[in-house]
């Protein structure tokens, strides 16, 4: 089977040295004008101009029509599996309550334990495939997913099982995460030492279902010795390792994602310069989730200007959860640019070729090139920058997954 996208009047390859992207690096897009991209059996087989492929014959041929294509994006951070959602909380940030303040009252993360510990296998898939194709309708053509809302073993395989599910009956690339420390359960209340060590007594079960093991390193939740036990375990256990680091308060996460060489630390919001440093020295990637301070009416952002300053290479996520139920990398991309001054440029390659790298891909997504999976998209837009300037808008037309086209928005 052969695929031929042409006359795209902007081919984004997003191309890379085989690492990821940092500093003047971001700024390059690795632009080809009248691109054209020659797919065979899902894979990209070449790339150029669309004059170059005049001759060649193919299966199928997809007209960009002088429209912009580009890989397909790749959200390195969601908590893709969990029961009902917490609109209601919206109401107590606008009255004054933080995210650890309602957390601290069982709200947050463990009334959707809650729910999460009830709801059945079939019902937790069929809310992960419904999610996905809405993901996938907005360009996203691989994501990485968290459990963490069963916060006990047998919950968690569960999540970790309806991801797979998920992955299977959607057919995009979904990389699992063991998020086992996303927070103390009620059954463990006052009593987080042992709790850890629970955690800890989890990983040879969920092993075989996770690539990565993650951890929330925070204040009041994961301390730092704590996140270096569990991160420890798992990392002599064949684990990659993320954490949530440094959101809240200045804990040392982002040290300690740089210790133990952590693909990547997220989130970062009140990370010091040492820290990020550190990453950048290990070369840890800083995963950004700008929706999340959008949704949590905090005013501060990361400091990505900074990370690019210090050669740090920086992703972009939704991290897609019930506080933050944004599906859209583009809003995403948005909230970099207007929120943390991202160059265009920059956000792009941070979704797609950075944030492929933060989950263990970047050898086989994120860019357009020879001998990676054929996952692109055509958008109803005339350049790069238009893509974050048209804010909450889907300028998705086509998405190409696979080398199949399996998203078909049309025109406007």
């Amino acid at each position: 089977m052969k695929l031929l996208v042409k006359n795209a009047g902007a081919l984004l390859t997003a191309a890379s040295s085989g690492k990821p992207k940092i500093g003047i690096e971001m700024e390059d897009l690795g632009i080809i004008k009248n691109g054209a991209v020659l797919v065979e059996n899902g894979v990209i087989v070449d790339v150029g101009k669309t004059e170059d492929f005049r001759d060649v014959q193919v299966d199928e041929v997809v007209d960009a029509k002088g429209r912009v294509v580009m890989p397909g994006f790749v959200d390195a951070h969601t908590h893709l599996i969990f029961a009902g959602t917490r609109e209601k909380e919206v109401t107590l940030k606008i009255q004054g309550l933080s995210y650890m303040e309602i957390l601290k009252q069982g709200m947050g993360i463990l009334s959707t334990v809650r729910r999460t510990r009830e709801e059945s296998m079939e019902a937790l898939v069929a809310d992960g495939v419904s999610r996905v194709r809405e993901m996938l309708e907005h360009g996203t053509t691989t994501l990485e997913a968290k459990s963490g809302y069963g916060l006990e073993k047998n919950t968690e395989i569960k999540i970790l099982k309806a991801i797979k599910r998920t992955a299977e009956e959607t057919g995009l690339d979904i990389v699992p995460t063991f998020l086992g420390a996303h927070a103390v359960p009620p059954e463990f209340l006052g009593a987080g030492d042992k709790y850890v060590e629970e955690v800890i007594r989890m990983l040879p079960d969920v092993k075989e279902h996770a690539k990565f093991c993650d951890v929330f390193c925070e204040k009041g939740v994961f301390e730092i010795e704590q996140s270096r036990a569990i991160l420890e375990a798992a990392g002599k256990m064949g684990f990659a390792l993320k954490i949530h680091a440094d959101e809240f308060t200045q804990l040392g996460g982002a040290e300690l994602a740089a210790a133990l060489h952590a693909t990547s630390a997220d989130h970062l919001l009140m990370a010091g310069e040492r820290g990020l440093a550190a990453m950048r020295d290990a070369g840890t990637i800083a995963v950004l989730l700008p929706a999340t301070p959008f949704t949590s009416f905090v005013n501060s952002y990361p400091d990505a200007r900074k990370m690019i300053a210090l050669g740090l290479p920086v992703a972009l996520a939704t991290d897609f959860n019930p506080n933050a139920y944004c599906m859209s990398m583009q809003f995403v991309l948005s909230l970099a640019v207007y929120k943390m001054k991202m160059l265009p440029a920059e956000a792009i390659n941070a979704a797609t070729i950075n944030a492929a790298f933060a989950i263990g891909m970047g050898e086989r997504v994120g860019s357009i090139e020879r001998g990676k999976q054929a996952d692109m998209l055509v958008l109803d837009v005339q350049n790069h920058e238009q893509i974050p300037y048209f804010i909450a808008r889907n300028s998705v037309a086509l998405v190409i997954k696979k080398g199949k086209v399996v998203v078909r928005r049309g025109e406007r």
